[in-house]
């Protein structure tokens, strides 16, 4: 697979003629403009967890006319935005469901925060893990009752996703968290059966470094920080190599 940071959490996913789009907001590096002008694809998914406007956008209404699906968060429905979109081409997924066509599957899962998670699998087999806005938020500054709040509703929906199985998973790592910023991505690499960690929700924060404990918790899987839009991976099913 072939992996493009658009910003925040928004990635393009090409697998052979199959492209998947996820949370594009903003995409500065023009590269899922670059691959719908070159039409080298079968089929177009553009996948939102939320309608949070750092993961939902407009924008992605520019590619109607070849896109097979959108496949939205529930939420999504109630937004105003929404209604520039042509209905025919919308799917509305809510949290624990599943939905396919004839070349990918979809499964959804809660999120800690507004909207739902993405499991999606193509073709080939390859399955893709996007977490939306699902993660641990233990802000430092918050109160001993939300602190707590936050943990058990995180702990509740992991254990929802305990042995689930993914190529590539993309994770919030946020850096804003300060030290807690790893607390759901150890936990959900611990908990999962991921082959990969990509990091995501930290624009304007240097490239995540992985602690000793994530490494551990995470069995050693390679990891990928971006931070510069446009930047490219491919992930062979063992490790990350640059574009």
């Amino acid at each position: 697979m072939e992996l493009t940071y658009l910003l925040n959490s928004g990635f393009l996913v090409r697998d052979e003629k199959i492209l998947l789009v996820f949370d594009d907001y903003e995409d500065p590096s023009g590269a899922v403009d670059a691959a719908y002008d070159a039409g080298d694809f079968d089929r177009l998914y553009i996948f939102v967890t939320h309608a949070h406007f750092d993961h939902f956008s407009t924008r992605i209404r520019a590619y109607a006319q070849k896109v097979t699906r959108y496949i939205f968060s529930s939420d999504i429905k109630h937004t105003k935005r929404v209604k520039i979109f042509p209905t025919n081409k919308i799917t509305y997924i809510k949290r624990y469901s599943e939905w396919q066509d004839d070349a990918i599957k979809v499964t959804s899962y809660d999120s800690t925060d507004v909207g739902i998670s993405f499991l999606v699998e193509t073709p080939s087999g390859a399955r893709v893990f996007h977490a939306g806005d699902f993660n641990w938020w233990h802000w430092e500054d918050d109160t001993e009752e939300n602190i707590a709040l936050a943990e058990k509703v995180f702990r509740r929906q992991a254990k929802r996703m305990n042995g689930m199985e993914a190529d590539v998973a993309f994770f919030p790592v946020d850096g804003r968290l300060g030290a807690a910023q790893e607390k759901g991505a150890i936990e959900f690499a611990a908990r999962t059966k991921i082959k990969s960690f990509v990091a995501m929700h930290r624009v304007d924060y240097p490239k995540w470094e992985p602690s000793k404990e994530f490494t551990a918790a995470s069995r050693y899987i390679p990891t990928w920080s971006p931070i510069k839009p446009g930047e490219k991976r491919i992930f062979d099913g063992e490790n990350f190599t640059e574009a």
